[in-house]
């Protein structure tokens, strides 16, 4: 097994007045030539957007794109004629293929929005640009992962064009689950939205970050309530 931890005070870090935005990845004016990306993962931007203002319209292609918010609401507006307010429970998807523009906004004039964007190498060039937004928390479990991404429309969640699966995990304090791999070449990325976990035999504290790979399955403990995301992806970047 293979690890390597990022602590939540190693990242990037951006203020931009009305956008505060802390990156695991290189991304923006902010470089590392050892934090480019995790294998398909390629961003995970934690956003803070103040009421009233937010991203204009821009382009964007060759990129699943993931916004998960963790508080407030985003109001999202793409040229394939999507629009809609995504919320705290929700998970939204863009597949950017050949290329598409969109805009993410805070509709609320008062109220900030926090909120995980997400960018995953996809294993197709030039699909044709998709939307997709469901709620994932009509379907939580606690204590148990939840799958809320995969690459099936089939199954549970949202889907994208890359080998990936996420999971949401909310653990009462002790409760300890093992998670194991969809496929062995992949590598899992766990992100701890609140509270403090041991994973793979690594203490994390909220908003540290750690890779796992060359590994069949590990252990997810949390040592306090804890919020955990896992995103599984392929550690080697194929593309048809």
């Amino acid at each position: 097994m293979k690890t390597v931890f990022h602590s939540a005070n190693s990242r990037g870090n951006a203020d931009h007045g009305w956008l505060k935005s802390r990156h695991t990845f290189s991304f923006a004016n902010y470089y590392d030539p050892d934090r480019i990306h995790f294998g398909a993962l390629r961003v995970i931007n934690d956003d803070f957007v103040e009421g009233g203002r937010g991203f204009g319209t821009h382009p964007h292609d060759n990129m699943e794109i993931i916004s998960i918010p963790l508080s407030g609401d985003l109001a999202h507006r793409d040229s394939m004629g999507n629009g809609s307010v995504i919320r705290h429970g929700d998970i939204q998807v863009m597949s950017a293929g050949t290329g598409i523009t969109h805009s993410e906004m805070n509709p609320n004039a008062n109220t900030p929005v926090k909120f995980l964007q997400i960018w995953v190498f996809p294993n197709k060039r030039d699909v044709t640009p998709r939307y997709q937004q469901i709620n994932i928390a009509e379907g939580a479990k606690a204590n148990e992962f939840q799958q809320i991404l995969s690459p099936n429309a089939e199954d549970e969640g949202v889907w994208i064009h890359q080998n990936a699966w996420f999971n949401l995990a909310k653990f009462d304090k002790g409760t300890a689950k093992d998670y194991r791999l969809h496929d062995v070449k992949n590598g899992v990325y766990a992100f701890v939205i609140k509270g403090t976990a041991k994973i793979a035999g690594v203490s994390l504290a909220e908003r540290d970050g750690l890779g796992v790979w060359d590994v069949e399955h590990f252990n997810v403990e949390a040592t306090d309530d804890a919020e955990i995301l896992l995103m599984e992806v392929p550690m080697e970047l194929t593309v048809a």
